[in-house]
């Protein structure tokens, strides 16, 4: 995907126009068209009328006129969409959309969208879409709201990673605990956790332990010092059996 306003000529040959083509084999499809629609990008004129359609993914704006004029943007890329009739915010009721461009330097649309007459849609941060007949922009918002919760935000990996770093660094700890000629050397560094643990930023704590304060699932104690204490009784009570073992023989 691509992130803010593109141009789009992707037309069917029915009608005089041309509908856009849809990717239709991803299960895109068309929600509402809306024609008698003028389209305002950032601080330009109004576009002559067009066809407003609007799918399960995007928004298309086509022209009337010119079959080599068109505009699109996903549904990924609008971060916010209202209805506006405020006169002083523009002269006409319409569609208002901010568009993100991907680029977090661009706080705002300026005169860098459009230098030796070529307009640089990547700098467009702000789409209005003026319905000749005001009465259609609470079916256009409703749409508009429909679509947008078809295409939520990508669900951050993040939490994903910390956890498979977690499983990955309990794994470390407990080979560590099978090898005899370790003996109790548990602190350890990012080095020797491997590969597991690049691009992790990890606290040391000053903890006997010298594990990272990476989670507390039980509210008191981490994951990695229950095991630890595990391994430390487990060690214990094979000592007490031992004992128990010797002691009987020697009164036999």
């Amino acid at each position: 995907m691509v992130a803010g306003l593109r141009v789009f000529t992707e037309r069917s040959n029915d009608g005089a126009a041309g509908a856009p083509i849809l990717d239709t084999d991803n299960g895109e499809e068309l929600m509402h068209v809306q024609p008698s629609v003028s389209i305002v990008l950032g601080n330009r004129p109004p576009e002559s009328p067009g066809t407003l359609y609007i799918s399960t993914k995007q928004v298309v704006w086509l022209s009337d006129t010119e079959r080599t004029k068109g505009y699109a943007v996903d549904f990924l890329s609008v971060s916010l969409h209202a209805v506006s009739r405020d006169p002083e915010a523009f002269s006409s009721p319409c569609i208002y959309t901010q568009i993100d461009t991907g680029d977090e330097d661009d706080e705002s649309e300026s005169s860098d969208s459009e230098s030796n007459g070529t307009l640089d849609l990547s700098k467009i941060t702000e789409m209005r879409l003026v319905p000749s007949d005001p009465n259609q922009l609470d079916t256009l918002f409703e749409v508009f709201c429909e679509c947008a919760e078809l295409n939520p935000e990508p669900v951050v990996e993040g939490g994903v990673l910390l956890f498979r770093t977690f499983c990955q660094l309990l794994t470390h700890i407990l080979a560590l605990f099978s090898e005899d000629e370790q003996e109790h050397n548990w602190i350890f560094s990012a080095d020797q956790l491997g590969p597991a643990m690049d691009g992790v930023d990890l606290e040391w704590d000053s903890s006997p332990t010298g594990f990272s304060t990476i989670g507390h699932p039980n509210g008191d104690h981490d994951l990695a010092r229950n095991v630890l204490e595990l391994q430390i009784n487990d060690q214990r009570f094979e000592d007490a059996e031992e004992m128990e073992r010797d002691n009987s023989n020697g009164r036999h």
